[in-house]
Parts: structure tokens; sequence; C-alpha cells
């Protein structure tokens, strides 16, 4: 379920700080624990299921009656070492300290009693455990499942992008789930897939999250005075040129947290209705004077 970690070389050779080393430490072991608390207190139980390797894991485990921490290890770790080249060494090392912490983890959660036999609690639950514990992994430089790193590997010798291949693999997963386990715990694994996936954004990107913003108009200085002054954010002026009327044009580009959004929108339409805006999500911000905050 994670995002498919980045392809570059420099990675090999960042050295990784005290403080950040520090953080991983205590932080993935945190994520573990909240993965594992989703999988055998609320998602194994019920005979629902996750995406991606761990989803293969739950069912190997149900046909073979041994431990799911056992599988985790077995199809898991192997991805990691085969595509380490293509994530980074540090990358690598982060998930396999992080997968062997949800093996552990695992192993000492089988609860004695079902939680809860509520399948519809048990998939909210799961999945909301699961996302946030998956979340904190990878915003610590890591990740408990394979499946990104096959697709990977697999997109290098076909046409279909990374995404294209994850998603191929998770339906033939969630519905593996349907023979094994009945086609209702089917689509409760679909749903604790979908819980999962957007807790994981909300743990990464935080509830403040942050957005791009790009504005071309001719009241150009007026807005930039306008966004600095109420809203308190730098402005940065680029050049820009209209490819069909060759006009020289000046682009406002700032950064502004969600809570800010539909102010900047009422301070551009008040000074130009006609200006072109574009908003986009931005997962981090670091440096400059931008600073999450409130509005006033």
């Amino acid at each position: 379920m994670n995002p498919a970690p980045r392809d570059t070389a420099k990675l090999h050779h960042r050295k990784v700080s005290k403080r950040k080393l520090i953080e991983r430490l205590v932080f993935v072991p945190v994520g573990a624990l909240l993965i594992a608390i989703g999988l055998e207190i609320f998602l194994v139980p019920n005979n629902i299921i996750d995406g991606g390797i761990t989803g293969i894991s739950i069912m190997l485990s149900y046909l073979t009656s041994l431990p799911l921490g056992l599988f985790l290890i077995l199809l898991n770790i192997p991805f990691f070492v085969l595509g380490y080249k293509q994530i980074g060494k540090t990358f690598a090392l982060t998930s396999v300290y992080g997968i062997l912490l949800l093996s552990i983890f695992t192993s000492f959660l089988i609860p004695v009693d079902v939680l809860t036999k509520d399948p519809l609690l048990a998939t909210v639950f799961g999945g909301i455990f699961l996302g946030v514990g998956v979340g904190i992994v990878i915003r610590n430089g890591g990740s408990t499942d394979g499946t990104e790193i096959l697709a990977v590997l697999f997109n290098k010798s076909t046409p279909f992008s990374v995404g294209e291949v994850v998603m191929v693999i998770n339906i033939f997963i969630l519905s593996g789930a349907g023979f094994i386990f009945g086609w209702d715990h089917a689509m409760y694994s679909l749903l604790a897939y979908f819980i999962a996936f957007k807790v994981i954004d909300i743990t990464i990107e935080g509830f403040n999250q942050s957005k791009s913003v790009w504005i071309i108009s001719d009241q150009y200085e007026e807005i930039g005075d306008a966004l600095n002054d109420r809203l308190g954010r730098g402005i940065t002026y680029l050049n820009g040129e209209g490819a069909y009327s060759g006009d020289d044009k000046r682009v406002i580009f700032t950064v502004i947290s969600r809570l800010e959004e539909a102010k900047l929108k009422s301070i551009v339409e008040d000074l130009d209705p006609s200006a072109f805006l574009a908003v986009g999500n931005i997962h981090d911000v670091k440096g400059g004077r931008f600073k999450k905050r409130d509005i006033h």
C-alpha cells in the first residue's frame, strides 16, 4: 500500500543524521506495533485482509495455520534485498527493520478472544490502526510491504507504470479473499484497504495539508501584495510566456495551508475575477518563510 520509493543513486551515499536515526529507531517500532494491532486484533480474527504482500501473508497463514509473522518475513524481505538498488540502502534497511518488528509484534498480539465479532467495526478500526501505522513507518523513511518493490521490478520490463502494476496485484489479492473467506469478507477487505489508504495520506500529510498555488494575472502586483499582507505568506514572481499569444506573463507562486485556500480564492476573485488560478496538494514544505499556522 505504500508509495513507490524514489529511484535515485544519491540515496546510497547520503548519511542519515543522528537525530533522524534516533527518530527511526523510535517511531518505526511504534508504526509496526499499530500495524500489528490492526491486523491481529481486528482484521485477521474476522477473516479480513489487507492488500499487498500483507494480504497474501494473511491468506497463507489461514490456509497453513502457520504464524502470520513468518510469512511477512519470508515474502517481504527478499523483495527489499533484490530491489535495494532501486530504492536505496537506507530505505531498504529501515524497511527490513520495520518488517522484522512487525513480524515479532504479530506473534505476541494473537488475541485469546476476538475483541469484536462485528465485521464492520473490525474493518473500520483495523483500517485506521493499519493506516496510522503504515503512515508512521513511511514518514520515517521505510515500508512494511514489498508490493511496490515487485512493481518497480516489473516496471523495468513491462510498459505498465508502478501504480498500474500495484493496482493489478491488489485486485488479484483482494479477489483471492473472496474464494478463501467468502465474498462478504472480500468486500470488507476492500473497504479496510480503502480506509487504510486514506488514513495513510492523513498520517503522512497531516490534517493541515499544505497547498501550492499558481496565479496568472495582469494585476499580479496587487494580488501579490494582498496575499502577503492578508495571509502573511511569502510570494515569488516567476517569468512566463504565453505559448499561443507570445506575451510576457508574471506568475505568482506561493504555498498556503489548507485552511487558507478559501481566503486566498476570495482575495484573487476580488482583485481579478478573470485571473488564472491553480491549486495543488503538496506533501512537505521546508525552508523559506513558510510556516504552517491557522488563519486569523
